[in-house]
């Protein structure tokens, strides 16, 4: 499903539609665009604000296109994870690593793990994007389980028995970025499920660090059924976030699967993207949606990976499209 056989080939047709289409986007749209990386292109409009970004765009001509990025299992000494270290699985493109090269952390669901990210080929696909955009990233999965088996929801319990939402945004930070720390314009922050509430929540929560998100089959309300916020619930929810300080800058995707009907302790998953996008929308946030056939399913997300890395390489490359 993810070979590379045609991979250049396949970029040199794209790039030659780039040149046909390249023109102003929409910040808000729900069809989907045209493949080639005319985003990379024609990103520049309504952004990301003060990117200090060199990112350029070279499709078809990135070492992604000849050579598959490498895979890492980084261990991390963390607090409520087994054996009190936490992995993350770090896939790189080929290449020495730098501090203008994005960022773009991924967060699994309820019932899985970062090896289930890796096991799903998601890297092979996102090497795939990286040559057709001619933009490559850095991929990173960290582990968000805890020893007791609680329905960790991607934060810090309230009872002080594990702090992933501070794993994610520091730790994890300065094990996979190193020496080489981006600004917050270069990274971003997507997720599956629980994940895909995780990357709504943590960069509203921590807008100095993550400049956009891409939620897959997330929900944008708390569902906490192992009560891990405790009776600070609200300071966890995306829906109510979206008037706090800083935030108003972040870019949003959200992907949901037509037939997703995924049970949350009240309701389930489906409309909530399409809730949350009026609340975004009304606060004048920049977001757009995707409403793929499917459900809750890899096979339902993979396929929108095209158009989520449009999305990115649009805020990665805003400077440069610019001038900057």
């Amino acid at each position: 499903m993810f070979t590379t056989l045609s991979r250049r080939t396949a970029v040199l047709v794209a790039s030659s539609l780039v040149v046909a289409t390249a023109g102003t986007l929409a910040a808000v749209r729900d069809e989907m665009p045209q493949p080639g990386g005319a985003a990379a292109q024609a990103a520049g409009t309504a952004l990301l604000p003060g990117a200090d970004s060199a990112v350029r765009p070279r499709p078809g001509e990135v070492a992604s296109c000849d050579k598959a990025g490498t895979n890492e299992i980084v261990e991390v000494p963390d607090k409520g994870a087994p054996d009190g270290k936490r992995p993350i699985w770090v896939r790189r493109p080929p290449g020495p690593d730098s501090d203008d090269l994005p960022v773009l952390y991924l967060l699994h669901g309820s019932t899985t793990t970062h090896l289930d990210v890796r096991d799903a080929g998601v890297g092979e696909a996102l090497d795939d994007q990286m040559c057709r955009t001619g933009v490559e990233f850095v991929v990173a999965a960290p582990f968000g389980q805890e020893v007791g088996g609680s329905d960790t929801e991607w934060g810090d319990a309230a009872d002080g028995d594990f702090a992933i939402e501070t794993f994610v945004t520091e730790k994890a930070i300065k094990a996979v970025e190193g020496d080489h720390t981006r600004p917050r314009q270069l990274r971003a922050i997507g997720g599956f499920s629980m994940g895909g509430y995780g990357a709504a929540a943590l960069p509203l929560r921590h807008p100095e660090t993550y400049a956009q998100a891409v939620s897959w089959a997330g929900y944008f309300k708390v569902d906490d059924p192992s009560d891990t916020f405790g009776d600070n619930a609200g300071a966890h929810a995306p829906d109510r976030l979206l008037d706090k300080p800083g935030v108003g800058d972040i870019r949003f995707m959200l992907v949901e699967g037509r037939n997703d009907h995924t049970p949350l302790q009240t309701g389930s998953i489906h409309g909530e993207a399409e809730r949350f996008s009026k609340l975004l929308r009304k606060n004048d946030m920049s977001v757009q949606t995707m409403h793929p056939k499917g459900g809750h399913t890899w096979d339902t997300w993979v396929p929108t990976f095209p158009r989520a890395v449009d999305f990115l390489v649009e805020g990665w490359t805003a400077s440069a499209a610019k001038g900057g």
